[in-house]
C-alpha cells in the first residue's frame, strides 16, 4: 500500500475532467494535477458522443430560444437560472475549444456547418461530421500533453471516497462531511493505494451499464455516483433516464450502437414494420420531438405490434450529402449489408443519459466539503427531467469553467488535511475462485432494470425490481467483505447502487414528467 499527494485529484476523463485539468493547470502552474482513470486515457462517453454541441452562434438564432428549447425538453423541471447560464457560456466555450486545435464542419463559404436536432427549434448544433466527441476528446489529450503538471494514471480505479467516517474516532455528521480524496485501486499490481488531494472532483459520466442496452461504453457503471452515495452525499433526480430512441438493432451488441439524432435532424422517418410513419400521430414535430416523447412512440409502437424493432427511412435523403455528413454511420450499416439509399435501418430505443445524479450548486459543489462534481454524474438543474439533444457536452465545458473559477475564488482553502488517514484495509480477504457470480449479478441487475425500470414503469413492476435488487445486494456486500478487490467486483457494487437509487427515485416520484413515465401516474 502507498500513500500520494496531489493538489487537484480529479476521477473521470471524458470533457469535463479533462477541460477542469486544463484550466487548473494552466491557472495554477505551480500545483499538481491528477487525472484518474479506470481504462485507456480516451475512454469515456464523451469519446462515442456523435451529434455535437448546442451553441447559439448565428444571427437567425437568439439564447432565449435555446433556453426555451431546454425548458420545454426538461418539462420545465431545470433550474432556469442553471439553463440560462450555460446558453450564454456556450458561443465563448466553443471559440475556446477552437482556438485549442478542435475542428467543425464548415459550409462552403467558411461559415460552421450548424446541424439541427429533436427539441430545437432551430440549427444550432456544432459538430465534426459524426463523431464530434471523438474530436473534442482528441483536442483536450493534446492541450493535457502539452502541461507538465498533469499526470494521468491509467487503469486506476477509484473504490471510494475517503472522508470523515473513514477516521477511526473521528465523529461525524451527515450535514457536516469532508472529502479527503480516494483509495485507488491500481490495476497493473493489484494494490490499493490511498490519494490524498486538497480538492476531489468527480466526473465519472454516465450509468448506462446499469441496462441490458445501451449506447454507453462498458466503462459507464455510475462509479462517481455510487462512491458520493456510500459517502452521504445528495443524490437527486436519478429517476430520469433518458433513452436514445434511435440505437442500432442487433440483439446482444453491447454497447449498442448510436444512430445519431442530427440522422433525423438531417430529414430521415421513422416507420413501423408496415411502412406507415407513426410519429406524425403522435407529436406535430414528428420525428423531431424529444427524445422521451420519441422513445416512448416506439416502445408503444413495439408492444401492439409485438415487433422487435422499427425502422428508419433515410432513402429519400442526398446520399452523397449524407455519406459526407455521417460517414461512421455509413460505415457500420455498409458493414452490416445495409444502404441507406435502399435499405431501411432497424432501430430500437436504448439507454443513453442521465439527468439526474450527484447534486451540485451552480459551481459544481456537492454537500460534502472539497468534493465537486461536473458532467454526466452531477446533476446541475441544467437537463430538469429530460435532456435537450447536445446539451451534455455543453455542460461539462461550461460547469469546468465554474468548478475552476470558484477553486481560483477560493485558493486560500487548498490544504491536504493533517488528520491521520488509514490505509485501506483488506486484512482477511481472499481472491474469489470464481467470477461467475459476479457476472451473473451484474447481468441480473440488468436485465431487471431493463424489464421493469425502462422507459415505462408501473408500481407493481418498480416494487419487484427493489425486491431483487435489495436481495442482490445482501449477496454482493457478503462477497465484498470476504473478496480481494477487483474492477469487476466495484462494478457490480456501484451498479447495484445506481440500480436501487433509480428505483427509490423512481417510487418517490408521483407525476410523469419528462423522462419518467409511470403507467400508474396517468
Amino acid at each position: 500500500m502507498s500513500r500520494f499527494t496531489t493538489d487537484f485529484l480529479i476521477i473521470g476523463s471524458g470533457i469535463a475532467g479533462l477541460t477542469t485539468a486544463i484550466k487548473l493547470a494552466k491557472h495554477f502552474s505551480d500545483k499538481e494535477v491528477l487525472v484518474v482513470t479506470k481504462s485507456s486515457k480516451n475512454e469515456s462517453n464523451t469519446k462515442y458522443a456523435q451529434g455535437g454541441v448546442a451553441a447559439v452562434w448565428d444571427a437567425d438564432d437568439t439564447f432565449e430560444s435555446h433556453i426555451n428549447d431546454t425548458l420545454v425538453a426538461g418539462d420545465h423541471m431545470n433550474l432556469k437560472p442553471i439553463v440560462k447560464l450555460v446558453v450564454e457560456e456556450a458561443p465563448s466555450c466553443m471559440r475556446e475549444l477552437m482556438e485549442w486545435g478542435a475542428e467543425f464542419d464548415k459550409t462552403k463559404t467558411g461559415d460552421l456547418d450548424l446541424g439541427k436536432e429533436g427539441g430545437h427549434s432551430v440549427n444550432r448544433i456544432i459538430h465534426h461530421k459524426d463523431i464530434t466527441g471523438f474530436e473534442i476528446e482528441e483536442t483536450l489529450l493534446k492541450q493535457i500533453d502539452q502541461l507538465p503538471n498533469i499526470t494521468q494514471l491509467t487503469y486506476h480505479f477509484a473504490i471510494d471516497l475517503i472522508t470523515d467516517h473513514h477516521i477511526p474516532n473521528k465523529p461525524w455528521d451527515k450535514n457536516d462531511i469532508t472529502c479527503y480524496g480516494a483509495y485507488i485501486l491500481n490495476q497493473k499490481n493489484n494494490q490499493i493505494d490511498t490519494y490524498l488531494a486538497a480538492k476531489t472532483i468527480l466526473a465519472t459520466g454516465g450509468i448506462g451499464q446499469v441496462y441490458a442496452s445501451s449506447t454507453n461504453p462498458r466503462i459507464a457503471t455510475g462509479d462517481g455516483i455510487a462512491m458520493a452515495y456510500r459517502a452521504k452525499a445528495k443524490i437527486e433526480e436519478m429517476e430520469f433516464v433518458q433513452f436514445h430512441p434511435t440505437a442500432l438493432y442487433e440483439p446482444g451488441q453491447s454497447p449498442a450502437f448510436l444512430i445519431s439524432e442530427a440522422v433525423r435532424g438531417f430529414g430521415a422517418y421513422l416507420r413501423n414494420k408496415k411502412g406507415e410513419r407513426f410519429m406524425l400521430d403522435v407529436d406535430s414535430r414528428g420525428e423531431l420531438a424529444s427524445r422521451d416523447i420519441v422513445a416512448r412512440a416506439i416502445d408503444h409502437e413495439l408492444n401492439k405490434s409485438g415487433e422487435r424493432c422499427v425502422y428508419l427511412d433515410c432513402r429519400h435523403l442526398d446520399y452523397k450529402a449524407f455519406i459526407a455528413h455521417f460517414p461512421n454511420i455509413h460505415e457500420k450499416c455498409t458493414q452490416l449489408g445495409l444502404q441507406f439509399n435502399r435499405d431501411l435501418i432497424p432501430v430500437v430505443p436504448a439507454c443513453h443519459y442521465l439527468c439526474g445524479g450527484v447534486n451540485v450548486d451552480v459551481n459544481g459543489q456537492t454537500s460534502i466539503k472539497q468534493l465537486m462534481a461536473l458532467g454526466e454524474c452531477s446533476r446541475t438543474g441544467l437537463h430538469g427531467a429530460n435532456r435537450l439533444a447536445s446539451n451534455s457536452l455543453l455542460e461539462g465545458l461550461v460547469f469546468a469553467r465554474q468548478v475552476v473559477k470558484n477553486i481560483i475564488v477560493n485558493a486560500n482553502d487548498l490544504k491536504l488535511t493533517t488528520v491521520h488517514i488509514p490505509e485501506w484495509n483488506e486484512e482477511g480477504t481472499t481472491v474469489p475462485e470464481e467470477m461467475v457470480l459476479i457476472s451473473h449479478y451484474i447481468n441480473t441487475i440488468q436485465h431487471i432494470m431493463s424489464d421493469l425500470v425502462a422507459i415505462v414503469r408501473s408500481n407493481d413492476r418498480l416494487q419487484t425490481a427493489l425486491d431483487h435488487l435489495n436481495f442482490i445486494y445482501k449477496d454482493t456486500e457478503k462477497l465484498y467483505e470476504k473478496s480481494k478487490l477487483s474492477p469487476q467486483l466495484c462494478e457490480l457494487r456501484n451498479l447495484n447502487a445506481i440500480a436501487y437509487l433509480i428505483v427509490k427515485q423512481s417510487v418517490v416520484r408521483k407525476e410523469n414528467k419528462g423522462a419518467y413515465y409511470n403507467l400508474d401516474c396517468l
